[in-house]
């Protein structure tokens, strides 16, 4: 064991300043390096951004020899030792970027005793050469950085993490520094139990992070909301997290196409590319960066001001680590998750080949991941209690308390609750009493017999939703009523809380669950806030009345129907968004670069002018433009069309159907292409029913296929006849 120096000691507030810039430690950060001086293993759970780094960086730098830290970031080790270095202390990590003279370089400063810190992740800890010179090198003490990696319950479980304590023994008779930002009371459990350090000096500080605001929206029309809520914060730092490395890449690059600074980050990137937009976004030349949810990114940036779930995250330790990376300087820091339960489907699905254990544990932490999503309960209570953290009063500081959903007062419901929970022995998980309330018969609740009970279908007569009672469940653990079970995961047990409720009854308020799957109809309501309306509708009555005088006016001076020059979703987006550019213009659904050119103009100098003379804010940031104008397939069809292929060729060579080619052309179409496909339809079609048809499209109104079909009547003329005409017209004559 290390002896503490006394000087050591009266200098560590020296070389905290000298060091870091610190004048003074934070919270418990001195104790903690106190206690693994003295050479005691040492337990610390303490949030993302309340200085866990500091703990063992410190105390490394005044002990003599080097300290081993055990990390499985790459992008962490790498952050942390460019910082290190930056403020003069030796630091390096040996992984697998490194080459042979970079590796024998960082061996040999560990065996002179130069080198202060060592990062290594635990796949290369396990390496017979590595073991071998650690042996003979003088070791401080260990710190396992993320610790939570070593339990199963944990978000982000390695089972390299279990081999740890093993090789530790094997290096020798050291000191053990362990930190998390996430452990729930189960997984404090499993860690200290796996590295025998259920002895260990124990520090946990609060889970809270006041500063940030957490905020849920349902995920209908996502992209616009997205590309809307970072114009909003334009030049602030944010993270948007992605559930898979394609999602990341073409998050990242609609981001680019209109006009944020973003890059992609996951493990699917070369080393060389990965580091660079890491560095890339640490040094501001960047402002977002996208990333898998599955790729941890340790980035220590204290300035990130937003982070963006995209779509759901496996389990709520992993929500809280990612959505701790905001604000960690204690100024602004918003996290936003758009939500949808199609996302949870798809997280289950990668589930179903996992081992029957690993499964089950995946499918719990989903279900919390889903109960926190919906609830109507203050955000910060919820999170806080599943860390074992009690909070008394809601926070007033997320979208829960700052837009509730319905409340109401309930009583004799929580007693049922709480019987049901005695009734059955305190041995069983929400769903299962839940199953006990309604008289949901199935093997579980009739193998125990709880179909005997005396609360056996007593809830029926307040809701036969078993979906009610999981979440009233949930607000009443959340409230304190009932406490988890820590040594058995989702089996929920009465508190004293409880037992005094029960001897004397009160009303209390719950919040009804958000319905987002209802809410997505409506995906209009975040652009209705900041797009100026009239008359309670999403676009400007007035100006679209405009444009409708003057398109009617520019078919009749080029003798077309009004639908050919533009049809109405595009003019009612017109209305909406106020484009004042070609570029902008060509952005509205169903125009294109194309139509802009040829009819265009007028328009946009209408949409000026009334912008002008109304002094309207035009809110450019609800025109989302298009990743990519044509998709690979698209030009596929353009290019094979061009060359004179048969239709049905081109359909068999991308494995599509007739009706599906004939929506991708016609999209073509409509974004202002011109397409010629006379070499096909004076196969199908004679010259006389082209002609009758084409003459019909110039003279209608629409070029609605439906009303086309009934206008012909019995002419014996089919849909895919009219479809292949119209495109030919619009063509021809629009494009």
């Amino acid at each position: 064991m290390m002896q503490v120096d006394e000087l050591v000691n009266t200098t560590l507030k020296e070389r905290l300043k000298e060091v870091f810039g610190y004048g003074q430690f934070r919270g418990d950060q001195e104790a903690i390096i106190q206690s693994i001086l003295a050479g005691r293993n040492t337990f610390v759970i303490m949030p993302t951004g309340a200085g866990k780094s500091l703990c063992y960086q410190l105390p490394a730098i005044v002990s003599e020899g080097t300290a081993i830290v055990i990390s499985p970031l790459i992008a962490l080790m790498k952050n942390q030792v460019d910082q290190l270095n930056a403020f003069g202390v030796n630091a390096q990590f040996l992984n697998s970027t490194l080459s042979k003279s970079e590796m024998n370089k960082v061996k040999k400063d560990t065996l002179n005793g130069t080198l202060k810190l060592l990062y290594i992740a635990p796949e290369s800890l396990t390496k017979e050469e590595n073991l071998h010179f650690l042996k003979k090198a003088t070791i401080s003490f260990v710190a396992i950085d993320e610790a939570h990696c070593i339990s199963e319950w944990g978000h982000d479980f390695r089972p390299e993490y279990r081999k740890i304590r093993g090789i530790v023994d094997d290096i020798g008779n050291l000191p053990v520094i362990a930190l998390t930002a996430t452990a729930t009371p189960k997984v404090q459990q499993d860690i200290q139990k796996n590295l025998q350090m259920e002895e260990a000096d124990l520090y946990k500080t609060s889970f809270n992070r006041k500063n940030l605001y957490y905020e849920i929206r349902a995920k209908a029309d996502a992209k616009r909301q997205l590309i809307k809520y970072i114009k909003q914060n334009k030049g602030k730092s944010g993270i948007v997290y992605c559930l898979s490395r394609k999602t990341v890449e073409e998050i990242a690059e609609l981001l680019n196409v209109n006009d944020v600074k973003a890059l992609p980050y996951h493990a699917g990137l070369d080393p060389h590319t990965r580091m660079h937009n890491q560095d890339a976004f640490l040094n501001e030349d960047v402002d977002v960066v996208c990333a898998t949810i599955a790729f941890g990114m340790g980035i220590d940036k204290p300035d990130v001001r937003f982070v963006i779930h995209y779509d759901a995250p496996k389990s709520l330790e992993g929500y809280y680590q990612e959505t701790g990376r905001a604000g960690r300087d204690g100024l602004e820091g918003n996290c936003l998750m758009f939500y949808s339960y199609d996302d949870i489907l798809k997280l289950e699905k990668f589930n179903k080949d996992k081992p029957v254990t690993e499964r089950d544990n995946a499918r719990h932490l989903l279900t919390e991941m889903v109960s926190y999503a919906n609830v109507g309960v203050c955000r910060r209570r919820q999170l806080l209690g599943y860390f074992g953290e009690l909070l008394d009063k809601d926070c007033g500081f997320c979208d829960n308390c700052m837009k509730p959903t319905e409340k109401i007062k309930i009583q004799h419901e929580v007693t049922l609750v709480l019987q049901t929970v005695l009734q059955t022995d305190q041995r069983f998980d929400a769903a299962h009493l839940a199953d006990v309330l309604t008289a949901t018969a199935n093997q579980y609740v009739t193998s125990y017999e709880h179909d005997r009970l005396a609360v056996y279908g007593q809830g029926r007569a307040y809701s036969e939703d078993c979906g009610y009672w999981s979440s009233l469940i949930k607000q009443l653990t959340i409230f304190g009523f009932l406490d988890k079970d820590v040594e058995n995961y989702g089996v929920l047990r009465i508190s004293q809380k409880g037992l005094n409720f029960i001897e004397d009854p009160y009303p209390i308020t719950i919040f009804k669950d958000h319905d987002y799957a209802g809410h997505e109809v409506s995906k209009d309501e975040h652009d209705a806030e900041t797009v100026p309306t009239s008359g309670g509708a999403a676009h400007d009555e007035e100006l679209l009345g405009l444009l409708k005088a003057l398109r009617k006016k520019v078919a009749k001076e080029k003798n077309l129907p009004p639908y050919v020059i533009f049809q109405d979703p595009s003019m009612e987006e017109m209305a909406t968004t106020y484009p004042t550019t070609s570029e902008e213009m060509a952005q509205i659904n169903g125009v294109g670069m194309g139509k802009v050119q040829k009819f265009g103009r007028p328009f946009i100098d209408l949409i000026a002018k009334y912008v002008e003379e109304n002094e309207i804010e035009t809110d450019t940031d609800v025109v989302i433009k298009s990743m990519v104008n044509k998709s690979k397939v698209k030009i596929f069809i353009i290019q094979q069309i061009d060359r004179k292929v048969d239709l049905d060729e081109i359909a068999e060579a991308k494995s599509l159907s007739m009706e599906e080619l004939m929506e991708e052309i016609e999209h073509i179409c409509y974004s202002g292409t011109r397409l010629s496909l006379d070499y096909y339809i004076n196969q199908v079609m004679d010259e006389d029913r082209q002609d009758e048809i084409y003459e019909y499209f110039m003279r209608a109104e629409t070029d609605n296929i439906a009303v086309a079909l009934q206008d012909f009547g019995d002419d014996d003329f089919t849909e895919q006849d009219l479809r292949l005409m119209r495109i030919k017209f619009l063509s021809e004559v629009a494009n």
